[in-house]
């Protein structure tokens, strides 16, 4: 590139290198690389920061072949990888059905991510990705945890671009040469994302004058330092099935102590909603004597004298 350094790109370089400043030499950086504009405008920034600061670096393409021509997509995009000077890897996955096709295609993808051995895997995950999560989360009644969106580190995962636009990381793109791929499910109106991104979000933007989508992204920033917190004092709760103990905490902590006490037995955190902890807590606080709760992830919950008590639910 002549000339002087487009704005969005030093921005992108910025943020990858804050989001991984905990990272001394000889760490392996990976980017989860699909061959969207998102992604690959993360390995553009990568290929130019990661060397300066003495990284391993790499990119790692899950091919969940879900697509005719699903193989020639990821052979391009490590292809772009190697180009930017990246070693890159394709790494084929069976998706399963459960919790229908984007949730199993999301599962098979982070299982192969978070398998990795490295130290840190870079999604491309925008602040209009965090917009539309925070939404569907409002949508779904999930509560603040939900509503709290992604978070920027998650163990091995790390999201630098939560702060930049869907357009910038095209705008870095297009600045470094680079032909991003388009996904034509990224337009099917079938799935619910979908129908957020193209329909709702533009008719709040314009109902409410601009700035929604950023305006979402701070409420994800506040309910999630508060969430963290909450989390927090929960773990410290040494037996989250007593129900003493229980009753006698304030209700914000009480409901992070029976999810956290949920997700331990074995429910499915992705489908664990507020409606089910509700139940939850009425074991607790108005106690009847009714059946055990039913929970996502073959689990269920009973109340058993002073004491909750989880068990796997066969499968019928």
């Amino acid at each position: 590139m002549g000339g002087a350094l487009p704005p969005t790109v030093a921005e992108g370089r910025r943020l990858l290198r804050s989001a991984l400043d905990d990272l001394g030499p000889g760490s392996r950086v990976e980017v989860a690389l699909s061959g969207g504009a998102d992604s690959l405008a993360v390995a553009a920034c990568l290929a130019f920061v990661g060397p300066k600061a003495g990284w391993r670096c790499g990119a790692v393409v899950v091919d969940h072949g879900l697509q005719p021509g699903s193989a020639e997509v990821a052979t391009r995009a490590a292809e772009q990888a190697r180009d930017l000077g990246l070693e890159a890897e394709v790494v084929p996955v069976e998706v399963g059905t459960d919790g229908g096709p984007e949730a199993a295609a999301r599962a098979a993808r982070y299982a192969v991510l978070r398998a990795r051995p490295v130290d840190a895997v870079l999604l491309g995950h925008t602040l209009d990705d965090q917009a539309e999560t925070v939404l569907l989360g409002l949508g779904r009644g999930s509560g603040p945890r939900s509503i709290a969106g992604m978070a920027p580190t998650d163990g091995v995962v790390r999201r630098p671009f939560l702060r930049l636009r869907r357009s910038d990381t095209e705008a870095i793109c297009t600045a470094g040469g680079l032909q991003w791929w388009d996904d034509p499910q990224n337009t099917d109106a079938g799935f619910r994302r979908n129908r957020l991104r193209h329909e709702a979000l533009p008719l709040l933007e314009d109902a409410l004058g601009g700035g929604v989508a950023e305006a979402l992204a701070r409420t994800a920033d506040q309910l999630r330092a508060d969430t963290d917190l909450l989390d927090e004092l929960a773990t410290a709760v040494p037996d989250p099935c007593d129900v003493a103990h229980l009753e006698a905490l304030p209700p914000a902590l009480r409901t992070r102590v029976l999810r956290r006490a949920a997700l331990e037995a074995g429910a499915d955190g992705s489908e664990l909603a507020a409606v089910h902890v509700g139940e939850l807590d009425r074991l607790v606080t108005d106690w009847h004597g009714q059946a055990r709760v039913e929970l996502p992830g073959r689990v269920s919950a009973s109340r058993v004298g002073d004491a909750l008590t989880f068990a796997r639910t066969p499968a019928l």
